[in-house]
């Protein structure tokens, strides 16, 4: 009798082809995130918000590091935050002077400000961010840089940043009421010219 034979084990006769993989996993493949052109000015960890017309409740975007970019050549800087293990974009916008970084209600470590193209997503949209920090000082640091970033490309284009165009609109209301207190003080000296008049009439008479 034939002794039993398992089916598992190894036999001398077998053959064992062997072949080349048609991909080697050592290459790797160059992908480009068009970020090469571009120097890292601020980075900082921070969990970004959507605010949805359709429910009007504010959307997670996503968490991981928020980063201000400027072009090599043109120097212009924009804001950039990819999510974090799968690197897809959530935030990608310039930083235009009309933006301004309002504080969300009942946060000290938030912002709120509104975008007019966002190309985080094909076609670009108009959306309401709000990004979260750790804390109130990374936020505050946040805050910093974007405005000097915002300043610097208002300068690139002879603009004016929203945040240095507050105090002016609220000047506005103190000049004109001065040319109102200047208008009136006019009827006050027409008396005194005709006056003037009846004094040389006197003199003549």
């Amino acid at each position: 009798m034939s002794e039993p034979t398992d089916a598992l084990a190894p036999r001398d006769e077998e053959h064992d082809p062997h072949f080349e993989p048609v991909i080697k996993l050592t290459e790797q493949v160059e992908t480009k995130t068009h970020e090469e052109d571009e120097s890292v000015l601020f980075k900082m960890r921070a969990k970004l918000f959507r605010f949805s017309t359709d429910s009007s409740e504010w959307k997670e975007r996503g968490t991981g590091d928020v980063r201000l970019l400027q072009h090599k050549e043109t120097k212009k800087i924009r804001l950039v935050m990819r999510r974090d293990k799968t690197l897809k974009v959530c935030a990608n916008h310039a930083i235009t002077h009309d933006m301004r970084l309002q504080p969300n209600i009942g946060s000290d470590r938030s912002w709120v400000w509104k975008v007019a193209a966002d190309y985080s997503e094909n076609p670009p949209t108009s959306e309401t961010l709000a990004i979260r920090f750790a804390n109130a000082e990374n936020a505050a640091q946040f805050k910093d840089e974007f405005e000097k970033a915002q300043k610097h490309n208002a300068d690139l284009l002879g603009g004016t940043p929203a945040s240095e165009e507050a105090p002016k609109s609220e000047e506005a209301p103190a000049t004109e009421v001065k040319k109102e207190e200047e208008v009136a003080e006019v009827p006050k000296e027409e008396p005194k010219a005709e006056e003037k008049v009846e004094e040389v009439k006197k003199e003549e008479e």
